[in-house]
């Protein structure tokens, strides 16, 4: 079950996006964990065809898992997917930079229905104009090609949890007498790789061969032979593959990321090596990129792209080859050959290859938020303790009021504000068996998964305290009732049929939501930063 910041979280944009009725079935749902629809009824205390109603409602919208276990079917919340709502916009606006106005026109349906077939998707946008389906349909070829779009199956409204812990006890089964953590480690491997090639074999449903007659020469009296090709599977239905979009989102991410520490042309160089490794990157797993090379780098550079502005050359001006070559040097971190500076690279670079190194970037970002909010919270002599023990590891409290030149009763109370916060913890090395405090060595250190839980419980407790108000501002009463004259047919076309008044309480109300959106915004990209790319490193810790 999730903690209570992310139940907060996901029960105020449900109430916000599906009303409190359904809010209420998922918070149930939320709190106790799993249950049948006997029980729903029964905790949630609502008529059996309203929790119906809103059980269908979040199976259509990919936010509730259910499975049958003994012949009852129970339900789940997916939390991840209910999370990703948050980004819904984003992701339109990606679509349209990346396939035009009329991907954008299509994720948008998709996002809003949750699933759908293609004849459905066609149908809903040809309403508006029945000339433009022959492009619409153009686009959802290329948004399925490209996997923006994906299957949506049967293991796909499970639990993967479930799946794996399945998979798992049927391996464990093939192990003779005891097992060691060896063959474990190993039954674990083989069950999520069976999960994951299932899944990948289930999303290929969505493209078909389909034969195709050609005549094969104005002289052959009307022979012809049949080419295959791909076509959209009319039958199948499509979801939104939130983790394609990510991969642009955390795109962006570096490419501000590099911008930052040293200049624009380092950050058109950056977004050059993205965009020539960009076909083989689907999600955000993969701790490097695929190799490529610096003369595909070069071809990705715009042409007017001026990156000698950003160097300083003792001769004439180089060629923009020169400059990339010098660009990708200060990315690689070549002037600094130390386990530091390869620590705060960005890429590995080698007179053959250059790869983007994420799971670097992503343990320099969290970390640089960790230490924002170190600073914040308790000045630099914290932010001073916290970076010695980030770099050195364990210490106890006499050798870390040496290293930071500080007294011992000033080190003693910043230590405990820390270890209050979550940011740094201790290690009890015992002297003797009966562990007695007086003879015990208490090592200090940051334990990096702990710190960020709570980072990123922190910030999902600011997003419910945003959405919280933006709804609170939004049904007061004077903005209520202006809201609601406002959906009057009349008065939607014509707004001069309101107020003076009334048009002020709208001014204002349109600048608090416009504040409170640039702050959500702000915030789910620093939640992206400390749980989405985490997983680019996710394979490794497990192994």
């Amino acid at each position: 079950m999730a903690d209570s910041q992310t139940r907060q979280l996901c029960v105020e944009i449900i109430h916000s996006q599906f009303g409190p009725l359904t809010a209420k079935v998922a918070s149930e749902l939320l709190v106790r964990g799993r249950l049948s629809f006997i029980q729903l009824i029964q905790f949630s205390g609502l008529k059996p065809r309203t929790v119906r109603a809103s059980i269908l409602v979040l199976v259509q919208q990919n936010i509730l898992w259910h499975t049958n276990a003994d012949d009852i079917e129970m339900f789940e919340i997916n939390v991840e997917d209910c999370l990703s709502r948050m980004r819904f916009g984003k992701y339109v606006w990606l679509a349209d930079r990346v396939y035009g106005r009329e991907a954008a026109d299509i994720v948008q349906v998709v996002l809003d229905h949750g699933k759908l077939t293609v004849p459905d998707i066609l149908s809903s946008l040809s309403v508006h104009d029945p000339k433009r389906t022959k492009q619409y349909k153009q686009t959802v070829h290329k948004l399925v090609s490209s996997l923006y779009l994906k299957p949506s199956t049967i293991l796909s409204h499970l639990s993967p949890r479930d799946k794996t812990i399945q998979y798992e006890a049927e391996e464990k089964r093939k192990i003779v007498g005891f097992p060691t953590a060896k063959e474990l480690r190993e039954a674990k491997e083989v069950a999520q790789a069976r999960l994951k090639r299932e899944e990948e074999e289930a999303e290929q449903v969505g493209l078909k061969r389909k034969a195709k007659d050609q005549p094969e020469s104005r002289s052959s009296n009307k022979r012809k032979v049949s080419e295959d090709e791909d076509v959209v599977d009319d039958t199948v239905h499509f979801r939104v593959n939130y983790e394609r979009f990510n991969v642009h989102i955390r795109n962006a991410i570096i490419e501000k990321a590099v911008k930052d520490r040293f200049n624009t042309g380092a950050s058109i160089v950056m977004k050059a090596i993205l965009k020539s490794t960009e076909k083989s990157r689907i999600d955000l797993t993969e701790c490097r990129s695929t190799p490529t090379s610096v003369a595909n780098v070069s071809m990705n550079v715009p042409e007017d792209a001026d990156l000698a502005a950003g160097l300083v050359y003792p001769s004439k001006k180089p060629s923009n080859a020169t400059c990339v070559k010098d660009y990708l040097g200060m990315l690689a971190s070549a002037d600094n050959p130390t386990p530091e500076g390869r620590a705060s690279s960005f890429i590995s670079y080698t007179s053959s290859k250059i790869q983007i190194e994420f799971e670097i970037i992503s343990k320099r970002l969290q970390q640089d938020i960790l230490e924002s909010l170190t600073l914040d919270k308790h000045g630099p002599e914290g932010l001073r303790i916290l970076r010695l023990l980030c770099k050195s590891g364990k210490m106890d409290e006499k050798q870390i009021s040496k290293m930071v030149m500080m007294a011992a009763k000033d080190v003693r109370p910043l230590l405990v504000a820390l270890s209050a916060d979550s940011i740094i913890c201790t290690q009890e090395v015992p002297k003797s068996a009966d562990r007695n405090p007086s003879r015990t060595f208490y090592l200090w250190y940051v334990d990096f998964q702990k710190a960020y839980q709570m980072v990123l419980g922190n910030l999902y407790k600011i997003l419910y305290n945003i959405k919280a108000r933006c709804r609170a501002e939004q049904e007061s009463g004077e903005v209520a009732a202006v809201l609601q004259k406002r959906e009057r047919s009349d008065v939607s076309q014509d707004e001069s049929l309101l107020t003076r008044i009334e048009r002020e309480v709208l001014a204002a109300w349109n600048v608090k939501r416009e504040k409170l959106a640039v702050l959500e915004m702000r915030v789910e990209e620093t939640v992206f930063i400390m749980k989405d790319l985490s997983k680019a490193r996710g394979k490794e810790e497990d192994t």
